[in-house]
């Protein structure tokens, strides 16, 4: 299997969401939120659900009132995953919060004066929960917004800000997230931030990243870049109106940066006038048939034996399709040609099979 290059990861701090930690070796953890009130506990509890069983590590609610912050203490109870609190400016919120999460996000400081910082700290302390400090390049503090603007620049020194007003309260159980709504800003700003020398886990997300399409690109571009640089301790992948989505592209980005050691990579050819087969449908039913698998390998279906061979070297499983048929090749040798309408149950059963036999040579 072909080894993607990426440089070593940077070296923070391990901080602890429930039981996930994030930063130091720890691995990169999937976060995502959900849209439904709060405070209807029925309804977040079933997108919860959702999001745990589509493989995501940590969840994010709305705390938008009291409503919502009483709720909170329900949804733990029940909760699958980890839950952090999202506060903006009202920090009698986050102290009713702390009593029942496991995180808490805030800007400390759009929460207010120093002693209103200190109290939250103070909670957050009580209950050994951390706060992940939400730096967003569309909402920045005044003075900064004044002096450089919504620019990746101005996001760092708000991030700075907001660290050093923690810190002064001798806490440090914090992780930090710099989100833009743009590709460009949101790797600058990380990078930026990274050079500091600050020793805090990174939340990476680009925010306000609009429906799948383009959430998906914009999202690919700017984490995928960081997390081969080596930048990223924990992620979201921001999608209009989607859960289990967001994790969905958030384990693929992973999975194709190299940073994720599990379950199955898919090479597939273009289609083209060399095919000779259903390649697309094929493909798609591998995809399907195949999601379950979490041994991670490389496997190539491919539509004519012009690529099909190279491909299949630095596969560990491929198909090379012919005229109504196809050869399956295993570890760069052919295990045989099959007939179309018998090649997916049998690919099937070899790419299962190999998966049990690497997972027995871990």
């Amino acid at each position: 299997m072909e080894k993607i290059t990426h440089f070593s990861r940077r070296k923070t701090k391990t901080i602890y969401v429930g039981n996930v930690p994030i930063g130091g070796d720890s691995p990169i953890s999937i976060q995502s939120m959900t849209f439904s009130k709060t405070c209807d506990t029925q309804a977040t509890l079933e997108q919860i659900n959702r999001l745990a069983l589509a493989g995501c590590d940590i969840v994010r609610v709305a705390v938008s009132d009291e409503k919502d912050a009483h709720a909170l203490k329900e949804l733990k109870a029940h909760s699958p995953l980890p839950i952090v609190a999202d506060i903006h400016f009202r920090y009698k919120l986050a102290l009713i919060a702390s009593e029942s999460v496991d995180a808490i996000r805030i800007n400390p400081g759009n929460i207010g004066s120093k002693d209103r910082i200190k109290a939250v700290v103070e909670a957050c302390k009580q209950r050994g929960i951390p706060i992940r400090i939400g730096v967003n390049g569309g909402s920045l503090e005044k003075q900064f917004e004044e002096k450089y603007g919504a620019t990746p620049q101005g996001m760092v020194q708000s991030a700075l800000y907001n660290i050093k007003l923690l810190e002064d309260f001798d806490f440090t159980d914090i992780k930090v997230s710099l989100k833009a709504s743009d590709v460009i800003r949101t790797i600058e700003a990380y990078k930026l931030l990274a050079q500091s020398g600050i020793i805090y886990p990174f939340h990476l997300g680009v925010t306000e990243a609009g429906t799948l399409p383009h959430s998906m690109i914009k999202s690919s571009m700017a984490l995928g870049n960081l997390l081969l640089e080596g930048i990223g301790d924990t992620m979201r992948v921001s999608i209009t109106g989607e859960l289990e989505e967001e994790v969905n592209v958030a384990r693929n980005i992973l999975r194709y940066s190299g940073r994720l050691k599990e379950g199955v990579s898919i090479v597939s050819c273009p289609t083209c006038g060399r095919i000779e087969a259903d390649l697309v449908s094929m493909v798609k039913e591998v995809e399907k048939r195949l999601k379950h698998i979490k041994t991670p390998m490389q496997v190539s279906v491919m539509g004519c034996a012009v690529n099909a061979l190279g491909e299949a070297k630095h596969a560990d499983i491929a198909i090379a399709f012919g005229n109504h048929d196809g050869l399956i090749i295993k570890g760069g040798k052919i295990l045989g040609k099959f007939k179309e309408n018998e090649l997916l149950e049998k690919f099937v059963f070899e790419v299962q099979q190999l998966a049990n036999e690497m997972g027995e040579n871990k």
